[in-house]
């Protein structure tokens, strides 16, 4: 199915016609009477049902809200433009969008009856969901979608209620995405690997999914951003655990290549400007010297030495 825009005339300029139709049936009627007129009294009773037709064809569309009009059991096209309208009495339906009791719910989700369709953005906020990341790492994720109908023929016609079809595809997308990158970075990953802590560009990616999904649906996405993303209880704490020691591993390597670099340039600088000439064993007891000083978690406490270079 795709949508047709339809044209359909406008009420302030049928409301006339349909009052004078009105109109025409009492007088009708009375003539008939008065003049004891058979065909006043026919044509009085044959103006009735039209003037039940007329009165049947009105409809009113608020801004960003469409009208589907089914002639017959035929789509015939989509009405969007707001205002006062009229068209076939036989292609306006009436009753509600969607209603449904408490058993409904509980059932197969019924057709609607009247296709008036919001053209308005929506938000879908999905449960907390507890899935596997790309390593197998148990993790809760849960996102926000911001969509629209963008072609209401495909959203009434394509699938059924297309409310329940966005959330379905919603849950099912946050599910594949949570499959397909890890939560974040391990020691053996590439420096480069997208994870799920990547917030725009796993936005973008989610974002493509569920377009690809639901534009079965008739629906664009505006927006799609996870609103949740943590480690599942169950593991949260040896995650964490393990974040810290990468990062106390990382922070040591920093301390441990500054250390060498220092420890070296002093070497240097001692043996170019000739300040004291030092052997082999001299240089290893500085080195490790200078090392306990620039790599200790405490600041280091001097021995002076008040006697000669080698006591």
């Amino acid at each position: 199915m795709q949508e047709r825009e339809r044209t359909v005339l406008s009420g302030w300029l049928m409301l006339p016609v349909a009052i004078l139709l009105v109109l025409a049936m009492p007088a009708a009627l009375i003539k008939g009477i008065l003049a004891e007129s058979i065909p006043w009294i026919v044509l009085a009773i044959l103006l009735a049902p039209f003037d039940f037709l007329m009165i049947w064809g009105f409809f009113t569309l608020q801004p960003n809200e469409a009208r589907v009009l089914v002639l017959f059991g035929r789509y015939v096209g989509t009405v969007r433009k707001d205002g006062f309208h009229w068209t076939n009495p036989f292609s306006v339906h009436r009753g509600g969008l969607g209603v449904q009791t408490q058993e409904k719910q509980a059932q197969v989700v019924a057709k609607p009856s009247k296709y008036r369709v919001s053209l308005r953005a929506r938000n879908f906020e999905t449960q907390t969901l507890k899935v596997n990341d790309q390593r197998g790492n148990p993790i809760d994720i849960g996102a926000v979608v911001v969509w629209r109908v963008a072609d209401t023929a495909k959203a009434l016609f394509d699938v059924d209620e297309y409310e329940h079809y966005v959330k379905v595809q919603s849950e099912t997308a946050v599910r594949h995405l949570a499959n397909s990158y890890p939560y974040d970075h391990s020691q053996d990953s590439p420096g480069n690997e997208l994870t799920l802590r990547h917030g725009d560009a796993i936005s973008d990616a989610l974002a493509r999914e569920l377009q690809d999904r639901l534009s079965r649906a008739g629906v664009r996405v505006e927006e799609a951003r996870l609103t949740h993303l943590a480690y599942a209880a169950e593991i949260a704490g040896t995650m964490l655990r393990r974040q810290q020691a990468e990062a106390i591993i990382a922070a040591r390597q920093k301390i441990v290549h500054g250390a060498v670099s220092m420890v070296e340039m002093a070497l240097n600088e001692l043996s170019e400007k000739r300040v004291v000439e030092l052997d082999e064993e001299r240089k290893a007891a500085m080195v490790g010297n200078l090392l306990v000083v620039l790599c200790g978690e405490t600041a280091a406490e001097p021995v002076i030495n008040a006697g000669t270079l080698y006591h």
